[in-house]
């Protein structure tokens, strides 16, 4: 029985504990329902976990099978799964003993550390022990993450039923065991998805035009509406008096046409960051109207604004009983994109404030959340002034630091367990150069006020405007290459 199910445990009156299983009346136990029994009355959920540098996604249930049974005829042979004792104790309930060597049980928490030490490794942990440097495997396609998982069919669910006498069974309901539902409450549990850089200009205009506004969309828009919360970094202004973007329009003076909000709430975005470096282009008035309609729209904002002070000030966000504080500021200039006492702009980056920031609500429950737009650099690795900047929110207390100027998917890191990830790469914007068409989206997990896992979504730019998902081929290699530059760069830390 897991540890903190045990713990929860509250005997009514008139029952106590025994040793002996024979003369209990009731029972609490592993497996399929009795004949009759119903519903369980504890679900405990499990995660297949690997170190979040793994490039495998997932395996099928006969294959995890197979290796509880020491049968593993793929890469995982000679790597046992790690366990704790009370989840060893659960699944030899349900699967039977595990072949010697199988499996190797630890204590709970020197798991994650034993796992980055020997990788190629996995391990199978209960949904509350999760953490971000953990990255979590499906299997048989399903993710405990998804708010969406079907927990009846998936194998690392564990169902608790009371078995007993008849009589014991029919006064069950009259009692107060204080049992949980089990440990994954959707009640609790925030998606967030953050994204690189999106300009609905040049080609990706010219597309929205001739193909529909919602035309970037038709193969995420999905995914990106399915979180709780989805964010962009719009890095141009939304203008009554933008000219038309067919014929094609190639300065590097940006805006776009309002009627492209349309997008926007094609993929449910709820938070718009405010760092980018073209909001400007076209002066104080096309911002002014930007801000207006992203309020009339019932977008939030952060990391720029009407001026400088409220262009600093953090974006606080209550979901599913999680708190989290936005805050954003434009590290690269140019100097005249930058809010100031009396224009709007993006944030300028006063770090002695944001550390403030960070440190002053964290303490009132927030998980602290850093956005950078910061210099630009076509290489997995970041410049050197990028890495100081990230580690200092990191260090001061953000949870997670977000690049969000990258045209070129970046590396992310570990500082201790906040994810640092320099540089998403584009959403919406029409760069089809090679190294510019993959990206990432960030799926990051929160659930009862903490941050437990990044999920690496992988895209790839088609035609100008719409990102697709990688393939499956396209992604190992993506993620391999990635993995591999950020090892050799001295880029991962555990």
């Amino acid at each position: 029985m897991p540890d903190r199910l045990r713990d929860q445990i509250a005997m009514p009156p008139g029952f106590s504990i025994t040793a002996k299983v024979e003369e209990a009346d009731l029972k609490l136990v592993i497996g399929q329902s009795a004949a009759g029994a119903g519903e369980p009355q504890v679900t405990w959920v499990y995660a297949l976990v690997a170190p979040f540098p793994t490039v495998r996604d997932g395996v099928s249930q006969q294959d995890l099978l197979k290796a509880w049974q020491g049968r593993s005829t793929d890469e995982m042979k000679g790597h046992p799964l790690l366990v704790s004792e009370s989840t060893l104790e659960a699944f030899t309930a349900v699967w039977g003993q595990p072949a010697k060597a199988a499996v190797r049980a630890l204590p709970e928490n020197l798991i994650l550390e034993e796992a980055w030490k020997e990788q190629p490794s996995w391990a199978i942990v209960p949904f509350e022990a999760l953490q971000p440097r953990w990255k979590v495997l499906r299997v048989d396609g399903v993710s405990p993450l998804d708010k969406s998982a079907p927990l009846e069919a998936y194998p690392l669910a564990v169902h608790f039923y009371f078995e007993g006498n008849a009589e014991a069974l029919a006064g069950l309901e009259k009692k107060n065991w204080g049992l949980p539902a089990g440990n994954r409450d959707l009640e609790r549990l925030t998606t967030l998805v953050m994204t690189g850089t999106t300009a609905l200009v040049r080609s990706t205009a010219l597309r929205m035009e001739e193909k529909g506004v919602t035309y970037p969309a038709r193969d995420i828009g999905a995914l990106l509406r399915s979180a709780d919360l989805t964010h962009i970094s719009n890095e141009v202004p939304f203008y009554s008096n933008c000219p038309p973007a067919k014929p094609l329009r190639e300065e590097a003076r940006f805006c776009s046409d309002p009627r492209y909000l349309e997008l926007l709430d094609a993929v449910g975005v709820d938070l718009i960051e405010l760092t980018g470096n073209h909001l400007l282009d076209w002066g104080q008035e096309a911002f002014a109207e930007t801000l207006v309609l992203y309020q009339q729209n019932g977008y939030r904002v952060f990391g720029g604004g009407e001026n400088k002070e409220r262009s600093q000030e953090p974006l606080l966000v209550e979901d599913h009983g999680n708190r989290l504080v936005f805050i954003g500021c434009n590290a690269a200039g140019p100097e005249n994109v930058l809010a100031t006492d009396t224009s709007g702009g993006a944030a300028p980056c006063d770090f002695e404030k944001m550390i403030e920031q960070i440190q002053r609500y964290k303490v009132q429950g927030y998980i602290p959340i850093v956005t950078f737009q910061h210099y630009e650099l076509d290489d997995f690795r970041p410049q050197s002034v990028h890495r100081i900047d990230s580690k200092k929110m990191a260090e001061a207390g953000a949870e997670i630091v977000s690049g969000s100027q990258a045209h070129h998917a970046q590396c992310m890191i570990f500082d201790g367990d906040r994810l640092i990830h320099y540089g998403l790469g584009n959403l919406f914007f029409d760069q089809m150069m090679d190294g510019n068409r993959p990206s990432f989206i960030d799926r990051h997990v929160f659930y009862e006020g903490r941050y437990i896992s990044t999920e690496l979504i992988t895209t790839i730019l088609e035609d100008y405007a719409r990102p697709r998902l990688m393939t499956t081929r396209e992604r190992a290699a993506f993620l391999q290459e990635i993995f591999e530059v950020c090892k050799q760069d001295a880029a991962y830390s555990q």
